[in-house]
């Protein structure tokens, strides 16, 4: 550069913060220190009662906000629990999470949410993405996954528990899934029918769809029946898609007589087929659902179905993963009962008799 040339200074604009009020902001105005608004809001049993709640109605009265991050890493401990889930549009997962959510917000944590769409890999982008945060713990669906999700939750010491499984693998709190599909298909059998069709989630991305195929071919066995491979359609997910297998399975030469699908959903789209078909349920044809959905016994006919206590599901997870972060002992599986409720879209099948092994209505705990 030439002596005498103009020289121009670029100076970097200053970053904004994204919270102007700070925790010694709060402390002036409390006229504490720093560090027992510190306590305070990191929960801390000490502080007088009276203390405490002038810090926060100081806090609240500036609209200070704490930086989770840095808290996390001030105290090696951080105020966030996750959950990764298949999909937020099933009720099913709906009633867990809030179950799971009203738990851990009583003990002072704050939830954090993702959805997998049922994707392996955007699983684990999401497991990545929630642990950047520090999680204190962490809830999944299933116990089917990439490994690369149990490495790295282990390596960053996050205790996790799997939802809605049963796994001798990892925590978890759940149920037997082949349990699931052998108590309908028992409860199919013993009405009479033999021609067996199923509507389900795809089994390649979903363990408990798996368990439940799996059940219900146990049970056939047991009795000496098998499922015909072109009854088997298991990539469905929603109510048009339940609509298009059940025209399928009725549309082939030998169609079945009782249908199970995989969720309540998929049974709704089946009743719905099944009446613009004019196949009339359950004279001539019986559908299950699973799940219970609070339409299920509101549909026509009202549907037979499997209770599935997702609410409990939420609360044992969060106890678990509570337990795990204060360093208590807890048992690593928890199982909790599903339950079969009969309703009127089952019925024993043309030309056999109308008595029914379970009363409408009941619910026999498995």
């Amino acid at each position: 550069m030439a002596r005498g040339e103009a020289v121009t200074i670029k100076r970097r604009a200053s970053r904004p913060k994204s919270n102007a009020v700070t925790a010694r902001d709060v402390a002036r105005a409390a006229g504490v220190s720093v560090a027992t608004v510190s306590r305070v809001l990191n929960g801390n049993s000490k502080v007088a009662d009276a203390l405490r709640e002038e810090v926060s109605a100081a806090a609240q009265r500036l609209g200070f906000t704490p930086n989770a991050g840095a808290r996390a890493l001030a105290t090696q401990r951080s105020n966030s629990i996750g959950a990764v889930i298949p999909t937020i549009e099933n009720v099913n997962f709906s009633a867990g999470l809030a179950a799971l959510q009203r738990r851990v917000n009583q003990a002072g944590y704050t939830l954090l949410l993702a959805s997998s769409n049922y994707d392996h890999e955007e699983e684990l982008r999401q497991v990545r993405a929630l642990s950047a945060y520090g999680l204190a713990g962490l809830m999944l669906v299933g116990a089917q996954r990439l490994p690369q999700v149990y490495e790295l939750l282990e390596a960053k010491r996050i205790p996790y528990v799997n939802g809605w499984v049963l796994d001798d693998a990892h925590p978890c709190v759940g149920f037997d899934n082949i349990a699931v599909g052998s108590t309908l298909a028992d409860y199919l059998l013993d009405l009479g029918h033999k021609d067996f069709g199923i509507i389900a989630q795809p089994s390649g991305i979903s363990d408990r769809s798996a368990g439940r195929i799996a059940g219900v071919r146990l049970a056939l066995a047991s009795r000496g029946l098998a499922l015909p491979q072109e009854r088997l359609i298991d990539r469905t997910l929603n109510l048009s898609d339940g609509q298009l297998a059940l025209r399928t399975l009725m549309s082939s030469r030998n169609p079945p007589t009782a249908i199970i699908c995989g969720s309540d959903t998929i049974a709704f789209g089946a009743l719905v087929e099944a009446r613009k078909m004019g196949i009339r349920v359950p004279e001539a044809l019986s559908i299950t659902g699973i799940n219970d959905n609070e339409f299920a016994a509101h549909l026509t006919p009202p549907l037979t179905t499997i209770r599935l206590p997702s609410a409990e599901i939420g609360e044992r997870s969060a106890d678990y993963l509570l337990s795990r972060i204060n360093g208590q002992e807890i048992a690593s599986s928890t199982p909790v009962e599903f339950s079969l409720v009969v309703r009127e879209s089952t019925a024993p099948p043309p030309g056999r008799p109308t008595r029914l092994p379970y009363p409408r209505a009941a619910r026999p705990g498995r």
